[in-house]
């Protein structure tokens, strides 16, 4: 079984700073994590392959530095990784970096599982999984708590719902997004670090595999940032004391000062 897992760098610092020109993140220079929807993907593809026999992949797409990330994934199980870098690809919003990751998918050929975190911390779209299937044209589920027999080509998988669990069957290939119900992620072992530190990235430019530079990165993104700034600082509130009584009174004539009432 082939399983290909897409994870994200996002920056480690609440100091982030935006680019003026573009309105994205500056990710250059800055200490990158794996996203941490992301690890459960990992593992969830690592106890697939502990499961069915087979091979996990991580692909990610980012600057030179999200290498470090790949190497992480590979001290935790994973047989192979593949860094997704062209400046070409800066600046892309979610269409364009779907578009992109599905063009990196079909380059590294047959697969069966796709699987990505629910959604990445400095976005919070959870929109990339779902638009790498509709690039790939396959069936993709979201918030995946649990993956369980895959036979004859179907997979049954349980995803969470606000009123509860829905019980789903897929045919093969398909793309999931997983949630953190799904597992514990292990820790690196020490036989995994000292293999990742030997092991080869595989580098994508936009020429492997064969973008359309009209639909990746600035260009091929639909979504604009328009204008980007701090929230104002408010000053601290005031705290009542006092009795219940006095208090509520207080509180009405406050109320009415402002004309709120």
């Amino acid at each position: 079984m082939n399983i290909i897992v897409s994870i994200k760098q996002v920056p480690n610092s609440t100091c982030v700073e935006i680019n003026p020109e573009t309105g994205t993140l500056k990710r250059e220079g800055v200490e990158s994590i794996i996203n941490p929807f992301d690890e459960y993907a990992i593992e969830e593809g690592i106890r697939l392959k502990e499961r069915f026999g087979g091979k996990v992949t991580v692909i990610t797409m980012g600057p030179p530095q999200a290498e470090s990330v790949l190497r992480e994934s590979i001290s935790r199980g994973v047989d192979e990784a593949i860094l997704i870098c062209d400046r070409a690809f800066a600046g892309a919003d979610t269409l364009a970096t779907s578009y992109t990751l599905a063009k990196s998918i079909a380059q590294i050929g047959a697969y069966d599982i796709i699987i990505c975190g629910k959604q990445a911390s400095d976005g919070d779209t959870a929109q990339v999984g779902p638009g790498i299937a509709e690039h790939l044209n396959i069936p993709h589920v979201a918030y995946i708590k649990k993956i369980g027999d895959i036979k004859d080509n179907i997979i049954k998988i349980e995803r969470m719902m606000e009123d509860g669990n829905d019980v789903i069957e897929a045919t093969l290939p398909v793309l999931l997004t997983v949630v953190k119900d799904i597992n514990t992620p292990r820790l690196p072992s020490l036989r995994g670090m000292m293999a990742s530190k030997k092991a080869v990235i595989k580098k994508f430019t936009a020429e492997t595999i064969s973008a359309d530079k009209n639909l990746i990165g600035l260009d091929g993104s639909p979504t604009k940032v328009m204008k980007i700034f701090y929230p104002s600082i408010r000053k601290a509130g005031e705290k009542l004391k006092g009795e219940a009584q006095e208090i509520a009174a207080t509180l009405v004539s406050r109320l009415k000062e402002s004309k709120i009432i």
